[in-house]
């Protein structure tokens, strides 16, 4: 598993309805609310694909770099990793946590 702030990536199978989804530069797998950075990867190095359900996943080819502003890279090796965005429980209900 990897972690950076508020994303997790974790080894996993990518489901056959999977479908890749075309990006415009930069993969972006979460984004700051209160500050605009962006975890994200370059498409060169990663592809990202979701199910029909929601569930999003990064294919790493030969190896691709998680990066964000505010926090260290991180090499991520070749392989497929479900993302996975930290929750937080309020009174009013469960949320994603905002960066």
């Amino acid at each position: 598993m990897y972690r950076q702030g508020d994303v997790m990536l974790i080894p996993a199978e990518v489901p056959e309805e999977a479908v890749e989804q075309k990006t415009m530069g930069r993969i972006i797998l979460a984004e700051g609310e209160a500050t605009g950075h962006a975890h994200s990867m370059l498409p060169a190095y990663a592809v990202m694909l979701a199910t029909p359900d929601g569930r999003r996943f990064i294919r790493a080819l030969m190896g691709a770099t998680l990066e964000h502003q505010e926090h260290a890279a991180i090499a991520v090796p070749p392989g497929n990793y479900e993302i996975r965005i930290q929750r937080e429980y309020e009174p009013e209900g469960v949320r994603n946590v905002a960066d």
